[in-house]
């Protein structure tokens, strides 16, 4: 049986079009897409070649699998000036 590893990927919408990929778990680990299809794709060999790198190199393997990342929205203050004490 394969083992499987899990890893969360961050979307970033880039002003110019497309879309920036970063991998938490695997500090340096970014790539970019024109679409979402095509950045998870990117993001899937740039993981791979990560892996690849840390076999060869003997170091263990981060996964994700105890993690998730959610998100939250906040209503903005209004423009007044905060004061903090």
């Amino acid at each position: 049986m394969e083992d499987i590893l899990h890893f969360n990927l961050i979307f970033k919408l880039e002003p110019e079009g497309g879309f920036t990929v970063i991998v938490p778990s695997l500090p340096g680990c970014v790539t970019y897409g024109k679409t979402i299809k095509e950045a998870k794709s990117m993001a899937r060999d740039a993981i791979s070649a990560y892996l690849y790198s840390l076999k060869k190199h003997k170091e263990s393997v981060p996964s994700d699998t105890d993690y998730f990342i959610t998100s939250i929205d906040i209503k903005k203050q209004s423009s007044k000036k905060l004061i903090y004490a």
